[in-house]
Order: C-alpha cells, then sequence, then structure tokens
C-alpha cells in the first residue's frame, strides 16, 4: 500500500507495478496525454500529449516500460533504459486522478529494484514545475543539470541518484 505526501491529506491505495505489454499502450498513452496535458498552459508540451501508438511501440523495443495500476484501471507509467551504468528515467506520468497517492513514487522505487546495473540513476523535469522538483528531491534525487531550451524550447532540470 503506498500513500501520499504526509503533509497532504493522506491517501492510501493499492499500487500494483508490472511490465507494460503491448494491449496496455492505448491506455497508456491515454494516462500520458492527461498527466502532461495539465501544463498545456505553462509550455509547448505537443510531443508528450501527442505520442502516436507506433511511437510508444517503436521505443518499447528499445527501452523498459513499467506501469502502474490501482483498483485494476491504468494509473500510469515510466519509461527506463540502462546505458554505461546510467538509468535513465523518462515520461513518468500519473494519472491526474492518482497523483499524490504514491503511484510515482511506486514506480521509481520498482525501477530502482529492477535495475541492477546501474551505479546512478538519471530523470530530468521541466524546470518551472517545482512540485515535480520536490518529488524527485523527496525521493533522494539530487539536481545535477539545467539544460536551458531542450525539447521544444523547454528549460528542464536534471537529478541523479547514486544507489
Amino acid at each position: 500500500m503506498k500513500c501520499g505526501r504526509p503533509s497532504l491529506a493522506r491517501i492510501c491505495v493499492m499500487v500494483h507495478i508490472r511490465p507494460a505489454t503491448e494491449a496496455d499502450f492505448p491506455a497508456l498513452l491515454q494516462v500520458q496525454q492527461a498527466a502532461f496535458g495539465e501544463y498545456a498552459g505553462l509550455y509547448k508540451i505537443s510531443g508528450w500529449t501527442t505520442e502516436t501508438l507506433e511511437s510508444l511501440q517503436e521505443d518499447a523495443r528499445e527501452k523498459h516500460i513499467f506501469m502502474a495500476e490501482v483498483g485494476g484501471a491504468i494509473a500510469g507509467s515510466v519509461r527506463f533504459w540502462t546505458v554505461a551504468g546510467v538509468c535513465v528515467i523518462r515520461l513518468l506520468s500519473v494519472s491526474p486522478t492518482h497523483q499524490r497517492q504514491g503511484v510515482g513514487k511506486a514506480l521509481i522505487h520498482e525501477i530502482e529494484r529492477a535495475t541492477t546495473d546501474a551505479h546512478k540513476f538519471y530523470a530530468c523535469t521541466m524546470l518551472r514545475t517545482a512540485r515535480n522538483i520536490q518529488f524527485f528531491m523527496d525521493l533522494g534525487y539530487k539536481a545535477e543539470t539545467i539544460l536551458p531550451n531542450h525539447y521544444d524550447h523547454l528549460d528542464l532540470i536534471c537529478f541523479a541518484k547514486y544507489p
């Protein structure tokens, strides 16, 4: 059972993490679109909200994808891969109705548990999203790099954690 942040109304949910299958991909895209869609007024985020099933299938050939289920419904997903001992974490997405309930935390913890060949975990988020920055810091990640004017002219902040 995972619980949301203690400073907020405490919400506990049972989160089940498993590798995503191709049958999950349409629902994963819907969750991703909803999760990143909330930033539409802050950033141009079309690459994450308009990803196609074909590009997700291509990504899945090269990366691992975990998904989170709550009550049998897909609540979130994350992609990751390891290169030269660095586990790169990308596209952590949690359905807006399941945010702040421990779903994202459960996904990150499962990556850290399952990835045994990494000496470093590396994740980036949008610089102007204080909630996301705090999320990674609460999980023990340290700010490492700022990437100005990156994807679609986004300013990103990247975090690292050394197990």
